[in-house]
């Protein structure tokens, strides 16, 4: 049996996610796990797999127009690859269509190849039509999606918007200060970028392993320093972070308070929990506990005494980093919004009497919606007129260049 090709492995990746409910991110992660696949080609099934899935609406404009007849699913996702390779990608045209025909079974060789065929001699006419169609199939979005964000950001704006989701996300990384200097680091790589207005945060051309592996960094998005900020934790404070995995944040928090003090780290998720502790381990966090506590359910604390500043990092639609989450898209409904804000206040609900007088409370999402932010604030601050709002910090990747973001800062004025 011959060893699977990138291309392949992309295919086997689409059909199970269409087939089934794991998230794409996890699908391939499987896949390239057990695969022996070379760096370069573990790169092109990666690129090939997450654009189909990005692209879908538009990829299916182009078959429509391309086969009348019904097409069984398989095919149809042979021929999502061959378009996104010749339309998109811009491969060669020879090999698009010669690789994605012998991935076909033998009754459709002949329409995949016939099909494809067509499409290369048809090119400037499909990429014209696509490019006269409305935007949601433009730049494949839900239109609900497009709408929402014509209705709160402007037609510009959610053009903006759509064309960042379709992008590669770049790699940024946190400098680990509780391990190393971020001059030291930047003398171990010097492909490393910083971010000059983001202290001790670097953008990378690669993922660094090594680095990873020994905790001097920790890859995540500028946009996450905004809720550690505004929570502004000090040496020896006790601080609360409710909702914690994976870990990012509560390894920033302790870089702040210097190793000094305690942070109790929560998630709902015994699995999350463990992801959590390893992260923090490696990361060299000497100060924090993790613990499964699900705020839904209102279970006691196992530590009853109250906390200096409670960061509360809410699950939301993550409608922020849709670049990063390439099927968000197509798992969100018209309700997950108002879902969410449900959820979202319950646990700030049930968090709020732990909080300290005079203590601080940072309120955050990755989401770029009202109802999950803006209106959630307001709703807190109607329900607990003992918290005054002390700022609010909303980040647009059409506007500042980074990944969405919402943190509101509330202080406990009784």
């Amino acid at each position: 049996m011959s060893k699977p090709s990138s291309r392949s492995l992309a295919l086997v990746a689409l059909q199970k996610w269409r087939t089934g409910k794991q998230f794409a991110d996890a699908i391939l992660a499987h896949l390239l796990r057990s695969s022996d696949l070379t760096a370069p080609d573990r790169g092109f099934a990666t690129e090939l797999f997450y654009g189909v899935v990005r692209n879908l609406t538009l990829l299916d404009f182009w078959i429509d127009r391309l086969r009348s007849g019904r097409l069984d699913r398989d095919t149809r996702d042979l021929l999502r690859f061959g378009l996104y390779q010749l339309f998109l990608l811009e491969t060669a045209e020879h090999a698009a269509v010669f690789e994605t025909v012998a991935l076909a079974k033998p009754k459709s060789r002949s329409l995949v190849n016939a099909v494809l065929r067509n499409a290369t001699r048809g090119k400037t006419d499909l990429l014209r039509n696509a490019n006269e169609q409305e935007l949601s199939v433009r730049t494949s979005h839900p239109q609900f999606l497009v709408d929402r964000w014509v209705k709160n950001f402007g037609e510009k704006n959610t053009e903006a918007l759509c064309d960042w989701n379709n992008r590669a996300a770049p790699i940024y990384a946190r400098i680990n200060r509780l391990k190393i200097s971020t001059n030291a680091f930047l003398a171990q790589h010097s492909e490393a970028e910083p971010l000059s207005a983001w202290e001790n945060f670097v953008r990378l051309k690669a993922i660094p392993h090594e680095a990873l592996a020994d905790g001097l960094c920790y890859i995540q998005d500028p946009s996450t320093a905004t809720a550690c900020l505004l929570l502004d934790p000090t040496p020896g404070d006790r601080v609360l972070d409710a909702c914690a995995a994976p870990g990012g944040k509560t390894g920033y928090l302790a870089e702040l308070m210097k190793n000094k003090g305690s942070i109790l780290a929560c998630d709902r998720d015994s699995s999350r929990v463990r992801t959590l502790q390893e992260n923090l381990e490696r990361l060299g966090v000497g100060i924090s506990r993790c613990v499964v506590q699900d705020w839904t359910c209102r279970d006691p604390l196992p530590e009853t005494a109250a906390f200096d500043r409670i960061l509360i990092d809410a699950p939301c639609t993550n409608t922020g980093v849709m670049r990063r989450r390439v099927d968000l898209r197509w798992r969100l409904t018209p309700d997950s919004f108002s879902r969410m804000q449900t959820e979202q206040l319950g646990i700030v609900r049930a968090t709020i009497p732990l909080l300290k007088p005079a203590g601080v409370l940072v309120y955050s999402t990755c989401s770029i919606e009202p109802e999950e932010n803006e209106e959630v604030v307001r709703a807190i601050l109607q329900e607990f007129p003992f918290l005054k709002l002390a700022d609010q910090i909303s980040l647009l990747p059409f506007r500042d260049g980074f990944d969405g973001a919402f943190a509101a800062k509330l202080v406990h004025a009784g």
